[in-house]
């Protein structure tokens, strides 16, 4: 299955926050998350969004019924509580496991709530718990011709660095070098940087993302001989949208 259509990796993403994917499907989603930082960044958006409907979802509290089943299936037969043995309760065994359960209960959500916040918390108090003051960022993925990823830029809204890193093959160009450029909706192309052969590459930007990237909605990458050109010549080679992402 081909993973670089952004659309695929929308769809899986929402899937995956949803709970619907298939246990295969999941765990292939899982590895392909821990691998591409585009996918990663696409679950955790969608994570977030689902967060944030859970307080408008009411409480309900399981019936005994409920829990009976439950211990049904996951307690070995000699533990397992009688069905309408309302004081299999009070036995040791019942109260052992009982307080062992509600420490473990309360150590998983503890442990969950550190590690992943945005979980819980809106995307921006999640960002601040993580000591960033301003987490809204401007990101785009960039594809060849062929809708096969390449390059995710990134840079927070009011940051003064852009992050590119290489998510698929690239061939160095015969002659010159990749160089990376906003397009604005409106006014001329302007130059934001060289682009990595492998790996991944910081620069630093003349100004905020704010005020460069504000009106851009296209990012592209051409193959340029000079050192710092003042506009694009040639075909671009990877193309992407500009997002804003809050």
């Amino acid at each position: 299955m081909r993973y670089a259509d952004p659309r695929l990796v929308e769809h899986l993403a929402s899937a995956y926050a949803l709970g619907t994917l298939t246990l295969r499907a999941r765990r292939r989603f899982e590895r392909l998350r821990r691998e591409r930082p585009d996918v990663d960044l696409a679950a955790t958006q969608w994570e977030v969004r689902l967060a944030q409907l859970a307080p408008s979802v009411p409480a309900v509290r399981p019936s005994p019924r409920v829990w009976l089943a439950i211990e049904a299936r996951t307690l070995p037969p000699a533990t397992a509580r009688p069905p309408g043995r309302w004081w299999g309760w009070f036995t040791p065994a019942a109260l052992g496991m009982g307080l062992g359960g509600l420490a473990t209960g309360l150590a998983i959500a503890f442990a969950t709530v550190l590690v992943a916040p945005a979980l819980f918390l809106s995307a921006d108090k999640a960002a601040m718990r993580s000591g960033e003051k301003l987490p809204m960022s401007y990101v785009g993925l960039l594809t060849d011709a062929q809708g096969d990823g390449k390059l995710l830029v990134s840079s927070l809204r009011h940051g003064r660095t852009m992050t590119i890193k290489v998510i698929g093959p690239i061939s160095a160009p015969a002659a010159g070098r990749l160089m990376l450029w906003a397009v604005p909706a409106q006014g001329a192309p302007f130059l934001l940087g060289p682009v990595p052969g492998t790996g991944s590459a910081v620069s630093t930007l003349p100004d905020t993302s704010e005020k460069l990237l504000s009106n851009v909605r296209k990012l592209v990458v051409t193959v340029e001989t000079a050192e710092r050109p003042a506009a694009p010549s040639g075909t671009p080679v990877f193309a992407g949208n500009c997002a804003k992402l809050w």
